[in-house]
């Protein structure tokens, strides 16, 4: 796995206000109202449910309680239910990518867009950086939604930056294939042009998709990052054709 480290902006003459608005925007929403992963009420009722985009219906259950393999063995462990969502179901698609599942999970997603998100917002502008970083995120959350239309899958929420985030770095191979990247690769600390870093990163998600698209096995949405990568990458150009706003 490579895990970028910093890239070289010494040809960036903008300051990435929108970039640092996405991250805050992130941060808030996962300490203010996700209480540091503490509300689940919230959560459950803002993530994206792919069954729910699928018939535009809201969809409410009760608790589970579902034998999971722990450190110490198989144990039931209480999976709290779907909660109401007070807005239509399909805006769930925008607001799922403001929200995150851990820690862990929102300090990844925003290290990647701290690296990458600041070179496209400097070829996009700022309008056009923020308007390609949502559609790229709902695309990416469609693409789940479209590989868990049956079985377990469709009733699992899904939420996080990581599709939209995907699509920065589907832009960032097709805009800066050559730029210097510096990345921790096999606990090697060393230097590679963006088409290596992003390019095994993506190869990375589509081995660990396979078989797995819709990411219920693994709790990972690797059809979202895919989906996401994909539609960054073929918009990149598109949108950086548009006169930049900012």
């Amino acid at each position: 796995m490579v895990f970028p480290l910093s890239d070289d902006n010494a040809d960036r003459t903008t300051f990435p206000v929108v970039n640092i608005a996405l991250i805050v925007a992130n941060v808030l929403v996962f300490v203010l109202f996700q209480q540091l992963g503490k509300n689940e009420n919230f959560t459950l009722a803002f993530a994206t449910v792919p069954a729910e985009i699928l018939s535009g219906k809201d969809l409410v259950s009760g608790d589970r309680v579902v034998p999971m393999m722990t450190v110490q063995g198989v144990q039931n462990v209480v999976v709290p239910g779907l909660q109401p969502t007070p807005i239509s179901v399909y805006i769930t698609l925008l607001t799922s990518m403001f929200m995150h599942g851990g820690i862990a999970h929102l300090l990844g997603n925003i290290w990647f867009l701290w690296i990458f998100g600041d070179n496209i917002e400097h070829d996009l502008g700022k309008v056009g950086y923020l308007v390609f970083y949502l559609v790229t995120g709902v695309l990416a959350s469609l693409a789940h939604v479209l590989l868990n239309t049956a079985g377990p899958g469709a009733v699992v929420p899904s939420l996080g930056a990581s599709g939209a985030i995907s699509g920065v770095m589907g832009a960032y191979l097709v805009l800066h294939p050559h730029r210097q990247v510096l990345v921790l690769l096999l606990r090697i600390v060393t230097e590679v042009p963006g088409y290596v870093a992003v390019g095994l990163w993506f190869a990375f998600q589509v081995v660990s998709g396979l078989g797995m698209l819709g990411g219920q096995q693994t709790g990972v949405a690797y059809g979202a990052h895919i989906g996401g990568f994909v539609a960054g990458a073929l918009l990149a150009k598109p949108f950086k054709a548009i006169p930049s706003v900012g």
